[in-house]
């Protein structure tokens, strides 16, 4: 196998983190290209069309072109240069016919470093990896469902071209230039046969490969009859459950209809933050905002826990994920905030 074993996130060190705050510029901006989805997976609220027919301000679908180059255009208002923008957050990416676009737009706009993008790589055919590929993407991460059509049938309802499927993904790898590749797999539901089947299916075909644990991203769960180990992490080892959200202090997440949400996990848009800034939102205005401020300050405080209009008392990301523990550093943090 030539594939590394790495995860697809990204993680900072804490310590580092912890000096840099309060940052003028964050990190990472989410941008989702579109909030709907070509799966109905199991575990995923977008795959979920009762839920979503209940849901306000979702199922909007991809993100009006004009809508994002304003976003990528504003984003010359920070201090530096924002470091990913990564189009991805609630749906599947290459819904957006304009995706390679959107990904040419930002790398040539000079307002960030790298753009990346997560996707179930269903569409990726080879027309469409090119597109990808000369526009410009940086990385592409990749979230596998199965390791054949069945699974795929029982997990996602989608039906698929397992074996195009694969030599679709090869294809990119095989004219993707600079663009790094990470492919996942969710092991919970896999045999230990069907997870070496993964490794040989993948391993010579991307950079970076992982088998990843069912977490709680989402605080409905167990409404959609999702079992969930709650003292396995992400990657597999033992959970551990921190106070202090580590992502409200550098990332921003924006939605396929242009609003703000305070967090990436928001999937039914209940923590907007559009409302707390005068005239038209910008990502600067967003983020120099008082109601932003104030829930970092809250987390710091260590009341996270009190926070009940929200999902942030049972995130299960805080609990299973693997983030950035600031928890020590909170005073300190808050005296330099």
């Amino acid at each position: 196998m030539k594939a590394r074993y790495i995860p697809r996130i990204d993680l900072h060190d804490a310590l580092e983190l912890k000096n840099a705050l309060p940052l003028s510029t964050p990190y990472v901006v989410y941008i989702d290209p579109c909030d709907t989805c070509n799966f109905r997976c199991k575990f995923c609220p977008s795959g979920n069309t009762a839920l979503m027919k209940k849901t306000r301000g979702r199922c909007h679908g991809p993100m009006d072109y004009a809508v994002y180059r304003d976003i990528i255009d504003s984003l010359a208002e920070f201090e530096e240069k924002v470091r990913v923008v990564r189009l991805y957050k609630e749906g599947e990416p290459l819904l957006n016919p304009r995706f390679a676009d959107m990904v040419a737009y930002a790398k040539t706009s000079g307002n960030c470093l790298r753009v990346d993008t997560t996707t179930n790589a269903s569409l990726l055919t080879p027309e469409r990896s090119l597109e990808i590929i000369e526009a410009g993407l940086d990385r592409l991460n990749i979230s596998v469902e199965g390791v054949n059509a069945e699974q795929y049938r029982e997990f996602s309802s989608y039906k698929l071209d397992y074996e195009r499927f694969v030599e679709n993904i090869a294809f990119f790898h095989a004219h993707k230039k600079q663009c790094e590749m990470n492919i996942k797999i969710n092991g919970d539901n896999l045999t230990p046969a069907q997870e070496e089947q993964f490794y040989a299916d993948f391993g010579d075909i991307t950079d970076g490969i992982s088998v990843e644990r069912t977490i709680e991203y989402w605080p409905k769960y167990k409404e959609m009859a999702v079992t969930v180990d709650e003292g396995v992490s992400l990657l597999g080892g033992r959970s551990g459950e921190v106070q202090v959200c580590p992502y409200v202090f550098y990332e921003m997440c924006i939605n396929s209809d242009g609003s703000y949400s305070l967090c990436r996990f928001d999937w039914n848009h209940a923590m907007l933050l559009d409302q707390h800034v005068g005239g038209r939102p910008t990502p600067k205005k967003i983020w120099d905002c008082i109601a932003l401020w104030g829930f970092q300050q809250r987390f710091l405080r260590r009341e996270r826990k009190l926070l009940s209009v929200l999902s942030c008392p049972s995130c299960g990301i805080l609990k299973q994920g693997v983030p950035e523990d600031l928890d020590p550093y909170a005073e300190e943090i808050l005296e330099n905030m």
